[in-house]
C-alpha cells in the first residue's frame, strides 16, 4: 500500500491529522479529550513542538503544529502511541485505535498558515455540532478570541499576521474566522501538490530540492510521480485539481 513521505526539518510547520479505525471514535468522554492534550502537552515539554492550533472532533483531530527541530515522526508516534495505550487500558480494548498511520502535510507557514488556522477552527461547524465556532468546547478557537487562552497554544504568529496591535488581534482574528460563517470559503486543502505539500510554487520547489530522488522512487511512496516530476505553475494546477 502506498503510503506518504515524511518532510522532517528545523522549523517546519506541518498540518497532522489522523483519524479512528474504521472510522471509529477516538473520543469517547470529557477527559479524553483533556487526556489527548495532556499528551501534546508532554510532547511539547519533551520536544519543543509548537501547536498553533487544534481542533479535536470525535471521531479524528487536527492539529497545526511547528518543529523547532526535526522530530516530527518523535512526537506523533509519542502523542498517538500514549493516547492508544490509555484509551486500550480504560476501555478495556486491544489493537488499532488510529487508522493507519497520521497524516501530516507540509505548510507554507508565510503564506497559508493563517487560512488553514481558520479552516480547522470552522471544522465543527461544517459538521453541524456547533453554530458557531466559538460553541464547540474542544479547540483552540477559545485561545485566539478570549482571555481564555490556554498555555498549550501558541497564538502570537497568526495573531500578528492580521494585527501587531495586541489589544486587538483577538477582534480581528474572531472577524477574520467568523465572516466565513456568511460565504463558503473553498478549503486551503485542495491546494495540496502531491499529497503532502501546502505552498505557493516557490515553497514547493524548496521542499522538493529536500527529496532525496531514492526515497520518492521507491515504489511504496503514494504521489511519487509528482514529487520527482520537473515543476512549473500548470503542473500544480494540474495537480490541484486531479
Amino acid at each position: 500500500m502506498a503510503r506518504p513521505l515524511r518532510i522532517e526539518y528545523e522549523g517546519a510547520v506541518y498540518h497532522v491529522t489522523a483519524r479512528g479505525n474504521e472510522r471509529g471514535k477516538i473520543f469517547f468522554s470529557k477527559r479524553d479529550y483533556q487526556k489527548f492534550k495532556e499528551y501534546i502537552t508532554a510532547a511539547k515539554e519533551k520536544y519543543g513542538l509548537i501547536l498553533h492550533s487544534y481542533v479535536l472532533m470525535t471521531n479524528h483531530y487536527h492539529l497545526i503544529i511547528e518543529t523547532p527541530a526535526t522530530n516530527l515522526s518523535k512526537i506523533m508516534h509519542y502523542i498517538n502511541s500514549s493516547y492508544t495505550t490509555y484509551t486500550n487500558i480504560k476501555r478495556k480494548r486491544k489493537g488499532h485505535l488510529f487508522q493507519g498511520r497520521y497524516k501530516a502535510i507540509l505548510v507554507d507557514k508565510d503564506n497559508y498558515l493563517l487560512e488553514l488556522s481558520r479552516y480547522i477552527h470552522l471544522n465543527p461547524v461544517r459538521a453541524k455540532m456547533a453554530q458557531k465556532p466559538g460553541d464547540y468546547p474542544y479547540s483552540s478557537y477559545k485561545s485566539y478570541v478570549t482571555e481564555l487562552a490556554e498555555n498549550i497554544v501558541s497564538r502570537d504568529t497568526i495573531l500578528e499576521m492580521l494585527t501587531t496591535r495586541t489589544k486587538e488581534a483577538a477582534e480581528h482574528y474572531r472577524n477574520f474566522v467568523e465572516s466565513a460563517l456568511e460565504e463558503e470559503i473553498a478549503s486551503p486543502l485542495q491546494k495540496v501538490y502531491g499529497g503532502m505539500i501546502l505552498g505557493d510554487e516557490g515553497f514547493i520547489r524548496d521542499t522538493l530540492a529536500r527529496l532525496e530522488s531514492e526515497r520518492v522512487e521507491t515504489p511504496e511512496v503514494s504521489h511519487s510521480k509528482a514529487l520527482r516530476s520537473p515543476l512549473g505553475m500548470e503542473e500544480v494546477i494540474s495537480s490541484c485539481c486531479e
